[in-house]
């Protein structure tokens, strides 16, 4: 989440009155996150997430998305519902942006994670592969390897000014990826970003998962390899393999994972790495001056991109074949 565009209280409150949302109270901007606008409002009622959704999510795409949350929640997943305006529709306009109103999901996401919550975050990441079994709309994964290829066009001619000679070390791995990725495992609807700051938990106890706006059809197994890059490095850039243990075990006390999916994770989880430093990287060159957004260093996931590079065996992610 983060905020590229700013509301003035006046029209927050004119948009309001298209919901039974109740009268405004207060509302902030919320600065975690890098893809769109979003603002926690109080209301006389509840609590809300405001969403604006910026340029580089297409409205053609919100549907997928709102309908996805309707879906995994009618499926018992613990995650936010949008709302209604009074006419039914489940997305207006506010500030120039496509906008949504989204439940308040209580909890708080965990700065430092254990082994006992990458468990609970692998058996909900399996959870959501399963309920969303059945989702009709379909989204195919633009940030996979055609869509790598095009973001590091963008950001090719400056990468050497993050780190020399990247620009060869990021050529040589879109290659290597392109002929080695999987094909003919399962698939079906993932999230793609769930990330600890996606996750929200009461005490020890997860409460729910947020942030849908990368969802897409592609391999379930690819979800887990970025819940690995995402939950079981230490800052250090060590791979904790207990977690990893953890988060894997959990994931198949509800779904197992096929030999070939776990043949196939040092493969996923390269690319996983690829894709998150892809972005990274871009924004870290782009992202303009005053934007209220947290900017992430692109380096993290060249470290890890490097790790997995390096493994043999999926028993060095805490799994056996």
């Amino acid at each position: 989440m983060a905020v590229y565009t700013d509301i003035a209280e006046d029209d927050l409150k004119w948009f309001l009155t298209e919901y039974d949302a109740g009268s405004l109270l207060s509302y902030k901007g919320i600065a975690e996150g890098v893809e769109n606008s979003n603002f926690l409002l109080h209301t006389s009622k509840e609590p809300l997430i405001l969403t604006l959704y910026e340029k580089r999510v297409e409205k053609g795409d919100l549907p997928f998305f709102l309908g996805l949350m309707q879906h995994l929640a009618a499926r018992g997943l613990s995650c936010p519902l949008p709302l209604p305006r009074r006419d039914g529709a489940l997305l207006g306009s506010l500030s120039g942006r496509p906008a949504a109103l989204i439940s308040f999901l209580e909890g708080m996401w965990l700065r430092k994670p254990e082994a006992k919550h990458c468990r609970e975050v692998g058996r909900a990441l399996a959870q959501m592969h399963v309920a969303g079994a059945g989702f009709e709309l379909k989204r195919p994964n633009a940030l996979s390897l055609d869509g790598w290829r095009t973001l590091w066009e963008k950001s090719e001619a400056r990468a050497d000014e993050v780190e020399p000679g990247l620009q060869d070390e990021i050529r040589s791995e879109l290659d290597f990826l392109a002929a080695a990725w999987p094909k003919g495992l399962p698939a079906g609807v993932i999230h793609a970003d769930l990330f600890p700051d996606n996750v929200f938990f009461l005490g020890d106890q997860l409460s729910g998962l947020i942030d849908f706006y990368f969802a897409c059809n592609d391999l379930l197994a690819y979800d887990v390899s970025i819940c690995l890059n995402a939950w079981c490095f230490e800052k250090d850039g060590a791979y904790n393999i207990t977690k990893g243990t953890a988060m894997l075990e959990g994931y198949q006390s509800v779904r197992p994972l096929s030999s070939e999916e776990i043949a196939a994770l040092p493969v996923l989880s390269r690319g996983s790495a690829l894709r998150f430093f892809l972005t990274r990287l871009y924004d870290w060159l782009t992202t303009p001056e005053g934007a209220m957004v947290t900017k992430k260093d692109p380096l993290e996931y060249l470290r890890k991109l490097r790790f997995h590079r390096q493994v043999v065996s999926p028993a060095e992610y805490g799994l056996s074949q």
